[in-house]
Parts: structure tokens; C-alpha cells; sequence
């Protein structure tokens, strides 16, 4: 399945493609909530709430391989 290729793809990243990465979604988002204010609408609470969620979620994830 396309899963299997991608997997083989992200298996030859470095350490500092995968920072950049993050870097390159950071600022994307950025850029999406400074053009779409209502992105950024919510509580705070609730932007802490999600990133806690999928916090927890990939640590799991990663600790049960």
C-alpha cells in the first residue's frame, strides 16, 4: 500500500529533516491563523488541551514499540 512507501521514505530521514519539518508546519500555522483570525479563536485552554492529547498519545505510541 502507499503506507509501506512512505514508511521506506521516512526511514532515510535525518535528526535534522525532521526538525526542519517541524519548522516548516510551525510556520505554516503561523501563517494560517495571521491570515484566519478565527483559527485562533478558542481559549487557550483548549489549544493545551489538544496538544496534551496528542502528547500523550504519540509518547504511547512510541513506548509500546
Amino acid at each position: 500500500m502507499c503506507f509501506d512507501w512512505i514508511n521506506e521514505k521516512l526511514k532515510k530521514l535525518t535528526c535534522m529533516d525532521i526538525g526542519i519539518t517541524k519548522l516548516c508546519v510551525a510556520a505554516f500555522v503561523l501563517m494560517l491563523a495571521k491570515l484566519w483570525p478565527p483559527m485562533v479563536s478558542l481559549e487557550w485552554y483548549w489549544y493545551g488541551s489538544i496538544f496534551v492529547v496528542t502528547y500523550i498519545y504519540l509518547i504511547l505510541r512510541i513506548w509500546e514499540k
